[in-house]
């Protein structure tokens, strides 16, 4: 089972980390990216990523110094809900060494990443309208990312993805997706006095418990993705599917 997760907005650039860092599949395509966004005015990075000034600013700055920064794992340096939800910082080796070969995380700058790959601090979404060779972040990458997730897959002798996600950075993977694969996309949603409810911030923090839920108990039967009950989630069988299981946390 390979595991998809979104990168991060937020970013930690100043905690130890304890791990060796792996090189990125698909590191000189990131470089050659960014020596092209570093040609881009603040104003620009502000109009296709819709950020203020002050972000618009300082993604500038990264873009035109990119090679010269410190490059950090991205599991450690990723800073979001999502990675507080995994919370790499609690979790012991083995549990890295395991999400490294079964974690991706979608990167608009970086294609995929595994969770030990060295990133430098970036900040370009995969939905940006812009691509070095024009078109949009997401064609530029589209089969190029498929083709690498689909082949470690067959490599591991797996049909299943759980996608934790969002719907910006699954769409470099989903239209290629071969009908032999499995797809399972987890809906978490929080019974309200109005009914259940999808709350942002709650399933982003809950995608990364799920795969931090993974990596600690090896998890590789897609059916035992349902005994996940971490931070009061339950798996709910009435509201599911086979591709949509539901997971319930009350208010």
């Amino acid at each position: 089972m390979l595991i998809l997760l979104s990168p991060a907005k937020t970013l930690n650039l100043e905690s130890p980390y304890p791990d060796g860092p792996s090189e990125p599949r698909f590191a000189a395509e990131a470089g050659r990216i960014a020596r092209a966004a570093a040609k881009l005015k603040p104003d620009d990075l502000a109009a296709l990523m819709h950020i203020s000034p002050a972000l618009a600013e300082l993604n500038a700055k990264r873009f035109k110094t990119f090679a010269k920064a410190e490059a950090r794992p991205a599991i450690r340096m990723f800073a979001g809900d999502v990675y507080r939800g995994f919370d790499a910082k609690s979790a012991e080796p083995a549990v890295i060494d395991y999400a490294q070969d079964h974690v991706r995380i979608l990167s608009g700058l970086y294609g995929v990443l595994r969770p030990l790959d060295a990133i430098r601090p970036y900040r370009l979404e995969m939905g940006t309208g812009w691509s070095p060779k024009g078109g949009k972040l997401v064609d530029h990458w589209g089969r190029k990312v498929a083709r690498a997730l689909f082949a470690e897959l067959a490599e591991e002798g797996s049909n299943t993805i759980l996608n934790l996600a969002s719907r910006e950075y699954y769409a470099v993977v989903g239209p290629f997706v071969p009908k032999k694969l499995r797809v399972i996309a987890p809906d978490f949603r929080v019974r309200t006095a109005k009914g259940l409810q999808f709350q942002s911030f709650t399933a982003k923090v809950a995608r990364g418990a799920l795969a931090r839920f993974v990596c600690d108990e090896r998890i590789a039967d897609p059916e035992s993705l349902q005994q996940f009950d971490r931070d009061g989630w339950r798996f709910d069988a009435e509201g599911s599917t086979p591709q949509t299981p539901l997971f319930v946390r009350e208010q």
